[in-house]
């Protein structure tokens, strides 16, 4: 039986210590877990860790570019079903809120076979439907109903510190607005589109004491 002669282990010299990486230095270069991929810590999934952004852009963020910063929201997507020979055909309807926070703000409307068309659709009609409304600092200059169809909204405005007491599409309005402190309540139908629209109804008969007051002085 014949042996071979095993090689001596190759001598390291100072150069290679200094060359090769410490343990530890090893372990930091490695990439972190959340960006490898594995269950639980996100991955490439988005920026949320487990998901990616919300599909309503429900905690979208102005985004800032040469124009003014716009709030957008998606208040409520409709689904239809037609249904033909082959099966069930969908399509979408999206109703969304845009506004400047500063005083400005509009609703829109729009119908696809996508959902993501269609908040597109409902977001450009937004932009192109913006109104001015009078506030008073954060909140409103006195109480107001605003109506629309079957929806009846009141709006009362409320001290600093007490915030936007409204929910819904009540709140998506009023944050677009600009409007931090106010008490609201929906005292009629519970329609998203009413519900809306009868917020932006009340916000548009909103006048300030300097306009009452130059009204009466030209009478």
């Amino acid at each position: 039986m014949s042996t071979e002669p095993t090689s001596a282990p190759e001598p390291t010299t100072p150069a290679a210590e200094a060359a090769a990486p410490a343990p530890e230095q090893a372990r930091e270069q490695r990439a972190p877990r959340g960006q490898g991929g594995f269950r639980g810590q996100g991955g490439n999934r988005g920026p949320g860790g487990n998901r990616g952004p919300r599909r309503d852009n429900r905690d979208q963020k102005p985004q800032e570019g040469d124009g003014p910063t716009m709030i957008e929201k998606v208040v409520f997507i409709n689904r239809c079903a037609k249904v033909v020979k082959g099966g069930r055909r969908f399509s979408f309807a999206a109703l969304a809120v845009v506004g400047d926070g500063k005083g400005k703000v509009g609703i829109g409307y729009g119908k696809a076979n996508e959902v993501p068309d269609a908040i597109k659709k409902g977001t450009a009609n937004a932009h192109k439907h913006l109104v001015n409304v009078k506030l008073k600092g954060d909140t409103i200059p006195h109480d107001v109903l605003g109506e629309y169809d079957g929806g009846r909204v009141m709006l009362k405005p409320a001290s600093p510190g007490t915030g936007l007491i409204a929910g819904g599409g009540v709140r998506a309005v009023l944050e677009a607005a600009g409007v931090k402190n106010i008490l609201t309540k929906s005292m009629g139908s519970s329609n998203h589109i009413a519900v809306v629209h009868a917020t932006l109804e009340g916000l548009r008969k909103l006048r300030l004491a300097q306009d009452i007051t130059s009204v009466r002085k030209t009478a």
